[in-house]
């Protein structure tokens, strides 16, 4: 597989983690948007919203999104999924950006 999350969740690239289960991987984004910019990305390939039917790991993302942010001690930030090319997706591989000024 040609997914760029695939590899970095395979190990591919070395990246670090901030937050790592069993289900997802929580790393910064490499073009960040905001002082702290993360994604969360299920381990399994899931194109976007749309394909993802398993309810336990709609569960472990947003889990993910919370243990980060309290881990970080981070109390505000804005959680944003793009689903879609024309609503801004750029990588086929579901994500969740969590944004924060610090």
């Amino acid at each position: 597989m040609d997914c760029i999350f695939c590899k970095i969740v395979n190990g591919d690239f070395n990246t670090k983690f901030v937050y790592e289960n069993d289900y997802v991987a929580v790393f910064k984004d490499i073009n960040p948007k905001a002082p702290i910019h993360l994604l969360v990305v299920p381990k399994k390939h899931v194109e976007s919203l749309n394909e993802l039917d398993d309810k336990n790991l709609m569960g472990e993302l947003l889990s993910a999104v919370r243990e980060t942010t309290k881990k970080l001690g981070i109390k505000s930030y804005k959680t944003l999924i793009n689903t879609g090319k024309e609503a801004g997706q750029e990588v086929f591989h579901l994500h969740l950006h969590i944004l924060a000024n610090a």
